[in-house]
């Protein structure tokens, strides 16, 4: 059923970029790969959003004297990508709807959909935590500065993404 398929690869590919864990966590790495299609543009944009939700996660269980300057940091991180986040939110769930049959296929393919974001996000983490402990309390302490930098604004990180994402209604 192509539907299924499609449902599949937008999951797939919300999460490629999960599987990069060489890179620096808090750099969403988009020249992992070049601009494709549009569910692989979408998910390495929102790939890379929960790479950074992950990478808080991670630093606030594994270096808690970094969690308040962290903390600061990431709710002001989080304000200035809202809309683009609500965005991405939006068009990832047009595509489940269009991939749904009915109603309660949908809200079954949202929740799907939902539980993999969980289920990478944590596997995520959970790689992150396995890093050499210098190497993470590093990574927990520059991270309040990464958010308030140039390479954590996903608008520009992303800007070849989010131009060919864009160019769909």
């Amino acid at each position: 059923m192509p539907q299924l398929a499609l449902l599949r690869m937008v999951i797939r590919m919300v999460f490629s970029l999960f599987a990069l864990v060489a890179a620096p966590a808090t750099v969403p790495a988009a020249e992992a790969e070049p601009a494709g299609d549009y569910s692989s543009d979408l998910g390495r944009v929102f790939g890379g959003y929960h790479r950074i939700v992950a990478e808080k996660e991670a630093c606030d269980s594994a270096v808690p004297a970094s969690r308040a300057a962290n903390d600061k940091a990431f709710a002001a991180w989080q304000n200035r990508h809202q809309s683009l986040v609500q965005e991405l939110r939006r068009r990832v769930t047009a595509m489940i709807r269009v991939a749904s049959t009915d109603e309660r296929d949908y809200a079954r393919n949202l929740g799907k959909y939902e539980g993999a974001i969980l289920q990478e996000r944590e596997e995520y983490r959970n790689q992150l935590l396995k890093l050499p402990e210098e190497e993470l309390r590093g990574q927990c302490q520059r991270m309040a500065a990464v958010l308030r930098g140039p390479e954590s604004d996903l608008a520009k990180v992303y800007a070849d993404d989010l131009a060919a994402i864009r160019k769909h209604k």
